[in-house]
């Protein structure tokens, strides 16, 4: 369906231009509902608003915290629906929160086992053609 363009209409190449995404992350997220487009051009172009510059500002801020584009999604929701998404965005970085802490500690753990694996490392080791490195004993 061709719209016509509102006054300050921009093309996905514009967006891609002015907000320094590649036109491929566009349309991906466009394909996914997060960048709503506002109609296309006579030519065929998909067209975008002022507003989806915002928009973008917001999606890239979340991938920044570390949010899917599924958790993102979620919090677009409600302000698509006319809602402030404060509580929802507040829900997902709260979860954020915790996988962070469970990365820290999965870390922590590694970290312990690559200090032992250190501290009992041979710096020359008699070779076994049945072993590549006895030092990691598989």
């Amino acid at each position: 369906m061709i719209v016509p363009s509102p006054p300050q209409a921009l093309k996905i190449g514009a967006l891609a231009a002015r907000s320094g995404l590649p036109v491929k992350t566009l349309r991906y997220y466009e394909e996914l509902g997060l960048l709503p487009a506002v109609g296309r051009s006579s030519g065929g172009y998909r067209l975008f608003s002022e507003e989806s510059l915002r928009r973008l500002a917001f999606i890239r801020r979340l991938k920044a915290l570390g949010l899917s584009l599924e958790e993102i999604q979620a919090c677009l929701a409600p302000h698509d629906a006319g809602l402030l998404p404060c509580h929802d965005i507040r829900q997902q970085l709260s979860r954020q929160i915790g996988r962070i802490d469970e990365r820290i500690e999965e870390l922590g753990l590694l970290r312990v086992e690559l200090q032992t694996l250190l501290g009992n490392w041979q710096s020359d080791p008699l070779q076994d053609d049945d072993v590549i490195c006895p030092n990691l004993q598989i």
